[in-house]
Formats: C-alpha cells, structure tokens, sequence
C-alpha cells in the first residue's frame, strides 16, 4: 500500500511539473465597489465606498480546462486599503468565458485599535477574453464578488460583526 502511494505521489509531482511549464504572468486593474457591513442582533449598518485595485497574477496549469491563479493585489478603498491574495482556481467553460472561485487573504494596512488587520473570505466570479487583433493577444475583463468572513472586531460582544465584502470590475492582460 506504501509502495503505491509513493509511486502514485511521484506520478503526480511529474505530472504537475510538466505542467507548471505552461505558466502565464499577467497583470490587472480595476474598480472596487466595497461594503463595510456592522451588525448585531437588533441592527444592521452598511457603509459602501468606491476605490481602485492593481496588482499582478500568475497562471499554472492544472489539467487542461483548469488552472491554479494567485494573484497579489493593493486595493485601495478609502481607510480599507489593503494587500490582498487570492487563490483562486479558474475552470475554462469555453474557448473565451472562464469561472474563477477560491479563498482570499488580505492585510488591511490602516488599522485602528479594536480591529483585526487579517481579513479572509471566498471569491468568485467570471473573466471573458477579449480578441482584438494578433498582436493584442491576452486581454480580459473580470467581474469578481469577495465575501468577507473574517470578523474585523477584537473582542467583540456575543453577535457583533463588522465584515468587508467587495465587487471588484477590471481589465486584465496574459503575457505571452
């Protein structure tokens, strides 16, 4: 039984190697449309904001319609500003429209006391690659929701929340 999990880890590693060639680096920008959401048992506030995002991600295929996405990213949203890391797996539906779903990590930079700088929570969204000539090859538009589920309060009483979740709209581009 060991002798097979050795060699069927072994295959795996191979395989997934030759497949970490066909990696692609990109970068993207975009808009962020953020909710900063407060409640407890009794009420509830919900604070929206508009800022911007940048950042840069890498592409490793997986199997042939699925690939692994980090990214890194500075979003800048008011006092919400922050690095964020997805992880996201991206399934290719079609020769041009992409699912992409997976857990984020961010780091809010300006933090108060009584609040958490680690944010965490599960994105998803769609990306659609756009073809406009041979020589403009690799870009795509993206439309992405992040569901906080960190509460962002240090010590909070029994049922008193404050969570950030976000829309995020851009434009991308693969190098080649």
């Amino acid at each position: 039984m060991k002798k097979i999990l050795l060699c069927t880890v072994i295959v795996l590693f191979t395989w997934l190697n030759t497949k970490a060639q066909e990696i692609k680096y990109g970068a993207k920008a975009g808009v962020d449309f953020s909710s900063l959401k407060v409640k407890n048992r009794v009420f509830s506030i919900t604070n929206n904001e508009t800022g911007f995002y940048v950042g840069g991600f890498a592409e490793i295929g997986v199997f042939k319609a699925v690939a692994f996405r980090p990214e890194l990213l500075y979003i800048a949203v008011k006092d919400l500003n922050q690095i964020s890391v997805p992880l996201m797996a991206k399934y290719e539906v079609s020769e041009d429209f992409n699912v992409l779903a997976g857990p984020s990590f961010g780091f809010l930079l300006n933090v108060n006391d009584g609040f958490k700088s680690f944010n965490y929570g599960i994105e998803f969204g769609v990306a659609y690659d756009i073809y406009i000539s041979r020589f403009i090859d690799g870009l795509f538009v993206e439309a992405r929701y992040n569901i906080g589920l960190s509460n962002l309060l240090e010590e909070a009483p029994s049922g008193l929340t404050r969570k950030l979740n976000g829309l995020f709209v851009g434009l991308g581009y693969k190098f080649k």
